[in-house]
């Protein structure tokens, strides 16, 4: 670590005390000194609180472990009466709606696509910012969508028979979302405006126009020879784009060169569970890339094809309506920032007693402030229209931390000048006390909430933890057709649409986290749509063009519209603990399962300790490649923890099941110049041992969380590059 600067009683990091001061503060309308003092103020009274939750968190936990040691022959009512006693279960309390105010358009009515990134790599920040549009072409025509069985391959040069089937799928769509009259889009020799409706000249000379009229929303170039007609459907947009000169262009009859999708609506620039910072370098490098998104001005250059490139953030793009008037749409996605929970402590700061203060508290001012540049408009770009700042806060553990989280914005925007409720909250739904008490969670934050969203993965760790001495839990890979999961997924709707969220705010879903099969995506996905999700999250600006697809083909608001005519209480399915029951699982299905979570520890795990990567896609025990990120981490380390405490396995067999998978992911990583091989020397690799500590010390970590772990072993291999 390196050297601090005393400010007040505090101790700040050299290196983010100069960021704040040279770049942070100058141009926000606040005094220097003042901010400091402010901000020695918050964190002397708000870390108490901290402390008191997370105390509370291990007193509960502690309650659980002891009724199911005490309880072996489970009776649910009893069980429910227990956690009531606890105060683990809330009551629900009276019905109301959020009254959330001042929320951007692309959050409360359009529905779409939301990219997570670790905002620490700029390069995908930009991309993701910039992935607000995508070619609906190059997404097709480089993915698995198009299929190669027939030999359409996408290797190599242009390949005419791949393009024509691209261009296929993509005509068809058109025919689907903006029919024409009478014929379809593959007739169509010519696109044009005319007295404000769009007219389609077809091969036998024939005119026709759209079915619907009114989806035509303006054009780019001029009306009889327009270079991109713009459509709208289910309230999103795309681009007819058209270039005779273009290759593509030049071989279709009517010049379309690519139909541009308005894809990623959202994004969440992420400072959590994909990003490895673990000291004030590292936090500066988060906030340094958070503040020039805000600014518009975060720029990056790199090599690629031995070329160097710079890539910076999209401008707006630029219409004419049909009545002749000029407007513009967004270029970028519209951003969130996700801080850290609760739980870690960060050595950036240090408080009067010299130790660390909660990374959480620091997270939402700093954040925050690097924010309201944007809502002064100093810079190219202004993220929220609405005036809006909106921050994910994540792993909260009920409507008492959730409280917090709002208490903590009140003081913040007090802070900072900004009026009440500018801080927008998403509040993850990921962890097992805050889904069985969503309704009473968002009550805590009615007037500031703008996303509700579940995390599978996060939330079966969590789980795996409470239940931890219930008994040996389920494979993994039968958790999705749980009833505990499949209650957690629709009740999660079901609480967002009964609080008012339609017209206000986001419900959300997770991942699809296997990124080269875009194929199995497109056929899948379309479920969080139908199941009422007004978002899910992508593992990349070609997936986010893909699952665009989805948004023309179900109208979210009607789906919304019909659960809401039906809700149902679904408390006592996700109560319901997926405990293995009379397990009699063969030596070689337990070894498989073992073989299978050590993979997936190891692979994601090397990347963090050994490099700082806190997300990549990590190919698992069969190669294929999986996104991963401390959720999935969270899940492979509590299940074997879980197997071990109840005797699945043994200490001996796990010890050797990861020391078999090390050189499975040696060899897997071998193409990697950075990497360092875990199988040289068990005893030495830092990453190696992170894996075993995750695992045997499983049982004792807080809600089962990695990060107490993984931050300690990442601060460990930084010291040591730092003696070599």
């Amino acid at each position: 670590m390196g050297e601090y600067v005393k400010v007040g009683n505090l101790q700040v990091a050299s290196v983010l005390f100069e960021f704040i001061n040279k770049d942070g503060l100058p141009g926000s309308e606040l005094n220097q000194e003042q901010f400091w003092v402010d901000f020695e103020k918050l964190v002397h009274d708000m870390s108490p609180k901290n402390k008191k939750l997370l105390a509370r968190r291990d007193e509960m936990q502690t309650q659980i472990n002891t009724w199911h040691r005490e309880n072996k022959e489970m009776d649910f009512p009893e069980y429910k009466t227990f956690l009531q006693e606890i105060g683990y279960l809330e009551p629900e309390g009276e019905d109301f709606h959020i009254t959330t105010e001042g929320v951007d358009d692309e959050i409360a009515f359009q529905a779409g696509p939301q990219l997570v990134v670790p905002v620490d790599n700029a390069r995908y920040a930009i991309n993701a910012s910039n992935a607000r549009w995508g070619s609906l072409y190059n997404a097709l025509y480089g993915t698995d969508v198009i299929s190669e069985k027939e030999g359409p391959y996408r290797e190599g040069s242009y390949n005419e028979v791949r393009g024509g089937e691209v261009i296929s799928f993509a005509k068809d769509f058109l025919d689907q979302v903006t029919p024409l009259k009478g014929h379809s889009h593959k007739d169509a020799v010519k696109y044009t405006v005319v007295d404000g409706k769009l007219a389609v000249t077809l091969r036998n000379g024939e005119i026709t126009s759209l079915v619907e009229e009114s989806k035509l929303v303006g054009n780019q170039g001029e009306y009889g020879k327009p270079s991109a007609i713009l459509l709208k459907n289910n309230g999103l947009h795309f681009e007819i784009q058209i270039d005779r000169s273009h290759p593509i262009g030049k071989i279709d009859k009517a010049g379309v060169k690519d139909i541009l999708m308005e894809s990623t609506l959202t994004t969440i620039m992420d400072c959590e569970d994909s990003v490895a910072a673990v000291d004030a370098d590292d936090k500066v490098l988060v906030y340094r890339n958070w503040l020039g998104l805000m600014r518009g001005d975060l720029a990056v250059t790199f090599k690629k094809d031995n070329k160097m490139m710079t890539r910076t953030m999209n401008p707006d793009r630029l219409y004419r309506a049909p009545n002749g008037e000029e407007f513009s749409l967004p270029g970028r996605s519209l951003m969130f920032v996700r801080n850290v929970g609760h739980l870690m402590t960060t050595n950036a700061v240090l408080d009067a007693n010299g130790e660390e203060i909660p990374e959480g508290i620091m997270d939402t001012v700093m954040t925050s402030l690097l924010a309201k540049h944007s809502l002064l408009g100093n810079g190219k770009y202004q993220n929220s229209s609405k005036g809006s700042v909106y921050i994910v806060k994540p792993k909260m553990h009920g409507p008492e931390e959730v409280a917090f989280a709002n208490e903590l914005f009140d003081r913040v925007e007090d802070m900072l000048g900004l009026q009440r409720n500018t801080l927008k909250i998403g509040v993850m739904d990921e962890e097992r006390r805050t889904s069985l008490n969503l309704k009473a969670c968002i009550r805590k934050v009615k007037e500031r909430v703008a996303f509700i969203n579940t995390g599978f993965l996060d939330r079966t760790g969590d789980e795996i933890h409470t239940s931890m001495e219930a008994g040996p839990m389920i494979l993994k890979n039968n958790m999705k057709g749980s009833k505990w999961l499949q209650g957690y997924e629709k009740s999660n709707v079901n609480v967002g649409l009964a609080t008012g969220f339609q017209g206000r705010a986001q419900i959300g879903k997770g991942m699809w986290a296997i990124p080269d099969r875009m194929a199995e995506m497109l056929t899948q996905k379309i479920g969080h749509l139908k199941a009422g999700a007004n978002t899910a999250w992508v593992p990349s600006p070609t997936a986010a063009t893909l699952h665009a697809l989805h948004y023309h083909q179900v109208d979210v608001k009607k789906v919304q519209d019909e659960l809401k005519k039906n809700p149902v209480n679904l408390l006592d399915d996700i109560l319901e603990i997926p405990v293995a029951q009379n397990p009699e699982w063969s030596p070689e299905e337990i070894q498989q399962e073992l073989d299978n979570n050590a993979q997936g520890i190891l692979g994601y795990v090397v990347r963090w300790v050994e490099q700082g990567i806190g997300c990549s896609k990590v190919p698992d025990i069969n190669n294929v490649g999986l996104m991963e990120d401390r959720a999935t981490l969270r899940i492979s380390s509590q299940h074997i923890a879980n197997w071990l405490h109840h005797g699945i396995c043994t200490k001996g067999q796990v010890l050797e099941t990861l020391q078999r998978m090390a050189k499975v992911v040696d060899e897997q990583n071998s193409g990697d110049r950075a990497y360092q091989c875990i199988a040289d020397n068990y005893d030495s690799s830092v990453a190696f041992q992170a894996a075993c500590d995750l695992v045997f010390q499983g049982y004792n970590q807080p809600s089962g969380y990695t990060e107490p772990i993984l931050h300690r072993r990442r601060i460990e291999a930084k010291k040591n590059k730092c003696k070599h």
